[in-house]
């Protein structure tokens, strides 16, 4: 059971019920929107996550996916069907839940190991090199802001203890 009653449009303040009430009817939204001051600017941040970086849609997914594995199982069950929608395989995504990173192809196992270290705090130069063999300067930083904004809300997920949701799919998750 969550520590924090989730915020609904009818028991938000004013300023957090518009928003809110726009938004799919999904347990973190409802745990954000205590932070009245930073709900808004969350949203487009994780909007902006979502929709508008040079990082490839699939890579984006396969880190959120990992993040989720390692910290918040939430995360996991809401970003699969984005995953998909996005162009990840069932295999990639069967992959990576069975633990079998060998199976994945080198950009996104490289993808998945750096965000693993993001995660563990071991990043080191071995696997930053993998990743940036791959990637320019600016995908390395927005993979770096994907996997580091989804372990800030996976922390909060488990320390409020977020509740699961049914997912939402992906045209409910993909914030503008």
């Amino acid at each position: 059971m969550a520590r924090i009653p989730y915020l609904t449009s009818s028991t938000a303040s004013e300023t957090i019920a518009e928003p809110l009430s726009k938004l799919p009817s999904l347990h973190v939204f409802g745990l954000m929107a205590h932070a009245e001051t930073v709900f808004r600017p969350w949203l487009r941040f994780s909007g902006a996550l979502l929709n508008h970086l040079a990082l490839d849609p699939v890579l984006r997914e396969l880190a959120i996916l990992r993040v989720g594995q390692l910290a918040a199982r939430y995360e996991w069950d809401q970003h699969v069907p984005l995953a998909l929608a996005v162009g990840a395989t069932q295999q990639q995504i069967d992959a990576l839940d069975r633990g079998d990173l060998d199976a994945l192809e080198p950009l996104p196992r490289a993808v998945v190991d750096f965000v693993t270290g993001v995660v563990r705090d071991e990043v080191d130069d071995a696997i930053y090199s993998s990743v940036s063999a791959f990637l320019d300067d600016r995908e390395v930083v927005e993979l770096t802001l994907v996997a580091g904004h989804y372990l800030m809300v996976a922390r909060m997920m488990t320390t409020l203890r977020i509740d699961p949701d049914p997912a939402a799919g992906a045209d409910a998750l993909l914030l503008g």
